[in-house]
């Protein structure tokens, strides 16, 4: 990706360096999921055990070949482990706004390619 154009990058829309995609950006969500995976290892030794097992057996799943919905199950598994929340975010109006108009540009931009792409929806 290039120069971040958002006047707030850590929350923001942009536009993918070769324009046939939109990037989203949301690093409050990777910290909260960060904290919520080590937020009761101080006071829980058993559950700071049983989410470094679930972690483990998600670092095999993605070492090995894949069955279908393998990386799911494992992801869920350190998810329930470590008590984790749903990764979402609470948006104001101001920010809101401020990602519509930048949704708006990326749209523009993406969709100029819309119809060249092969394999995408609206494609020649």
């Amino acid at each position: 990706m290039s120069e971040p154009t958002s006047k707030k990058p850590p929350l923001s829309f942009e536009t993918r360096v070769d324009e046939l995609a939109g990037v989203l950006r949301v690093d409050q969500i990777r910290t909260d999921t960060l904290v919520q995976l080590v937020q009761h290892w101080k006071t829980d030794p058993e559950a700071r055990q049983q989410a470094i097992a679930t972690l483990d057996d998600l670092a095999d799943v993605v070492a090995s070949p894949r069955l279908e919905g393998a990386l799911d199950a494992a992801v869920e598994a350190v998810e329930e482990a470590a008590a984790m929340d749903a990764a979402q975010l609470d948006v104001d109006v101001s920010d809101v706004r401020r990602l519509l108009g930048e949704l708006q540009r990326v749209a523009a931009r993406v969709g100029r390619f819309a119809r060249r792409v092969p394999g995408q929806r609206g494609a020649a």
